[in-house]
């Protein structure tokens, strides 16, 4: 029986990247072997409950809408996560994975919506980051850069540029909540005539952060 370890199931609004504001089920995953210092879903590292592939289906129907995202903790960091997010599109659903880039997607169902975070320096991560995976992006998908500081907006240029990155798909930058103030990054990107998206979180301006919405 195909199962994976769930932290959460909920339905609310997507708050980024390229489906920001549509209605979405969220299934979270347990588990991450990164440690961000952002990290805003650290109750994701450990915990959850096992459940069967086809109840966690039942239960995204459940909600009657056509996105989902499938998240984390880091959701590849579970094997079983290739099959549920093949499972999701043969049901019709609009599927999107939002992962942190230090696992290989080659794997990953082509129909699924990809948002690969790229970890810059300052989040701890760096090393971490499988830069292999950027020639399985498609022009559908997406890359984000979450910034702490000017010196990350530094190195998220640089790669954007002499990695072409905008020239692969859409590329987001997005302030580090506690770190970072949005409208100086903004301020950043239009001085650089960066070939990026600005973004902030949707779900943190209307909730709060608050867990599980």
């Amino acid at each position: 029986m195909t199962a994976l370890k769930i932290t959460e199931i909920f339905h609310s609004i997507q708050g980024e990247a390229g489906t920001i504001g549509w209605p979405t089920v969220f299934v979270r995953l347990t588990g991450c072997p990164m440690r961000c210092v952002y990290c805003d879903t650290a109750y994701a590292f450990h915990g959850g409950s096992k459940m069967a592939l086809n109840d966690i289906v039942a239960e995204v129907e459940s909600f009657a809408t056509k996105h989902v995202t499938v998240t984390g903790g880091e959701p590849l960091a579970q094997p079983n996560c290739f099959a549920l997010l093949s499972e999701l599109c043969d049901r019709g659903y609009q599927v999107s994975l939002e992962t942190g880039g230090a696992i290989d997607i080659s794997s990953v169902d082509p129909r699924v919506y990809i948002v690969l975070d790229v970890k810059t320096p300052a989040s701890g991560e760096e090393p971490n980051n499988k830069y292999g995976n950027l020639e399985h992006i498609k022009s559908s998908d997406a890359l984000k850069f979450v910034l702490c500081n000017e010196a990350d907006y530094q190195w998220a240029s640089k790669q954007v540029t002499e990695r072409q990155l905008s020239d692969r798909c859409e590329v987001f930058f997005s302030p580090s909540a506690e770190q970072l103030d949005a409208t100086q990054l903004a301020d950043w990107i239009v001085r650089d005539k960066l070939a990026v998206r600005m973004q902030v979180q949707l779900h943190k301006i209307l909730w709060n952060n608050e867990a599980g919405r």
